[in-house]
C-alpha cells in the first residue's frame, strides 16, 4: 500500500517527501480532533474507582487519645491475614 501511494505522489523525491509528510499530518490531525473525541465517551478511561484508603466505618481506635511520637495509633496484625492454603 505504501509503495502505491509513494508511486502516486507527483513530482520528484523532493516533493514526494513533502506530499508524505503533509498526507501523515493530515492523518494524525484527523485522528487528534476528529476520531479521538468522538471516541472519548465510549472508552472507560473516566470510570475510575480508587478509594483513598482512609474512609473509617466505626469509632477511632484507641479514643483519640493523644499518642507519643513513636506510637501506631492502629493495630498491626489484624490488617494483615496470614494468607490461605489454597
Amino acid at each position: 500500500m505504501y509503495a502505491w501511494i509513494w508511486r502516486k505522489l507527483p513530482f520528484g523525491l523532493w516533493g514526494k517527501l513533502t506530499g508524505s509528510l503533509v498526507l501523515a499530518l493530515t492523518a494524525g490531525a484527523l485522528l487528534w480532533y476528529v476520531v479521538f473525541p468522538w471516541a472519548t465517551p465510549l472508552l472507560p478511561f473516566d470510570d475510575v474507582q480508587v478509594g483513598t484508603g482512609t474512609e473509617q466505618q466505626g469509632p477511632v481506635p484507641g479514643g483519640g487519645a493523644d499518642l507519643g511520637p513513636d506510637e501506631i495509633p492502629y493495630d498491626l496484625h489484624t490488617n494483615n491475614p496470614e494468607p490461605s492454603a489454597s
